[in-house]
C-alpha cells in the first residue's frame, strides 16, 4: 500500500463527503486508520471494502460494503457517525 493509493482514497472519500453534506473524522490518527485499511482493501482485493465489516468473500454479495458502505447513511442519521467512524453528519447542517 502507497502514500498515493492512500491520498487517492481521501481525495475520493473527501469529496463523496463534501457532496453529500457529510464530514470526515476530524481525528486524523483514526481517519487514517480508516483509510489505510480501504486503501490495502483496494490493493489486495480490488475494491475498497469497508475495513470495519467482514468481507464473505462472494464478490457479488460483498458490494454492499464497498465504501461507501450500503449501511453508512442511516448511521450516520442514527448515530452521527458511520460504523468506521470516517464519515460524520455535519454539525453546520
Amino acid at each position: 500500500m502507497t502514500d498515493e493509493g492512500i491520498e487517492e482514497v481521501r481525495i475520493r472519500i473527501k469529496k463523496y463527503a463534501d457532496e453529500k453534506g457529510y464530514i470526515l473524522n476530524v481525528d486524523e490518527r483514526q481517519l487514517a486508520a480508516v483509510l489505510r485499511g480501504l486503501a490495502r482493501n483496494q490493493e489486495r482485493f480490488g475494491a475498497g471494502y469497508c475495513p470495519c465489516r467482514i468481507r464473505s468473500g462472494d464478490p457479488e454479495k460483498d458490494r454492499t460494503i464497498i465504501c461507501p458502505c450500503i449501511y453508512h447513511e442511516k448511521e450516520i442519521e442514527e448515530d452521527g457517525t458511520c460504523h468506521c467512524r470516517l464519515l460524520f453528519k455535519n454539525p453546520s447542517e
